[in-house]
């Protein structure tokens, strides 16, 4: 199947209202880098790494706070809860798959305490973040090296992220098609308190009816192999918020809430095997900004988890995989003519 990808901003999909930073993407946040190693071996493995390297825990002694939300905690979060007791991060966060996210941690320790200045270092939480690409590449085999952690983290750049079958969603499964590495940013008001940018990285693996601007896409109707369409319910996904607002561990634990009911607008099922989490982390400087003001915040993470997981699938091409699975992209010729019928289109 021939799958020509693009944004849903391009094609006129975007949802809501707010307004994107320069490439649409979590490093428009200032300080954020993102690096991804991508492995196809054939049809038994797709899968890899992306890392998010803040700027600010990139040296020694560096730490952010940060905030975490469980939607559901079906998944393997290595460093959840030292997250939670001090409301900060460490070390970069790195995303994989499931049963190589242990080795991703080793090879995240192994990153940070080689850093000079970083000799004296007898603890640390390494951040790994997970879901099951199991059902296209050979799980079990746990292809991530350390060598695979350690080139996206040192590669990671303040480039446009690369979206659809790379990194760490090479292999995944997100509304019955072929996801993978979505990425979106808005640039919020804050009235008196000025402004902020709020990125948002997505790992897409996850079930549901696809909806685009509350337009239902269903596998049955849009594809015509229905049968290769089905995919397991669950296998997780993984949100990744980067703000330059100057919130405190509680505030952010607040916006990855809000993360998490992103992906309800985009028609996750939260199925009770999807471990969905989210990560929001601040660089900024601190401005004392009331509760009753983050509204904007709220609503901008929200349509930016939005826009990057239908840009995750928009993007993503049809995978042949492991054991004889097939995952179609979405066709977006088939997204374009209903939408354009529900009359949802911004042009």
């Amino acid at each position: 199947m021939s799958h020509d990808g693009a944004r849903a901003r391009a094609l006129g999909l975007a949802p809501g209202t707010g307004t994107p930073g320069p490439t649409n993407t979590i490093v428009d946040v200032p300080g954020v880098r993102v690096g991804q190693v991508t492995i196809h071996e054939g049809t038994r493995l797709h899968t890899g790494v992306t890392a998010i390297v803040p700027v600010a825990v990139d040296v020694p002694g560096g730490r952010m706070p940060a905030g975490l939300f469980v939607g559901n905690g079906y998944g393997k979060l290595v460093g959840a809860t030292q997250l939670v007791e001090l409301g900060e991060i460490e070390t970069p966060i790195v995303l994989t798959g499931t049963l190589s996210a242990f080795r991703a941690a080793d090879a995240l320790v192994s990153y940070v305490l080689d850093k000079p200045g970083n000799e004296g270092v007898e603890s640390l939480n390494p951040v790994v973040g997970e879901t099951n690409d199991g059902y296209l590449s050979d799980i079990r085999s746990r292809p991530i090296t350390e060598a695979h952690v350690l080139q996206a983290l040192r590669t990671a750049s303040t480039a446009p992220v690369e979206q659809g079958c790379v990194g760490a969603g090479t292999g995944t499964v997100a509304l019955g098609f072929k996801g993978g590495i979505g990425s979106a940013s808005r640039v919020v008001d804050l009235s008196e308190h000025g402004s902020c940018t709020v990125g948002v990285l997505t790992q897409t693996n996850f079930s549901g009816v696809l909806t685009v601007r509350g337009v239902p896409i269903t596998p049955d109707e849009a594809l015509s192999d229905a049968a290769e369409s089905l995919a397991p319910q669950g296998n997780s996904c993984m949100l990744i918020v980067a703000v330059d607002a100057g919130l405190d561990s509680r505030q952010l634990t607040r916006v990855a809430t809000r993360a998490v009911f992103g992906m309800a607008r985009v028609g996750s099922d939260f199925a009770q095997g999807s471990g969905d989490y989210a990560i929001a982390f601040d660089g900024g400087e601190r401005r004392g900004i009331p509760d009753a003001h983050l509204n904007p915040v709220f609503f901008a993470v929200q349509e930016a988890v939005a826009e990057a997981v239908l840009d995750s699938l928009f993007l993503a091409t049809t995978t042949e995989g492991f054991n004889g699975h097939t995952k179609h992209a979405v066709p977006l010729g088939f997204v374009l003519e209903k939408c354009a019928a529900a009359g949802v289109f911004d042009r």
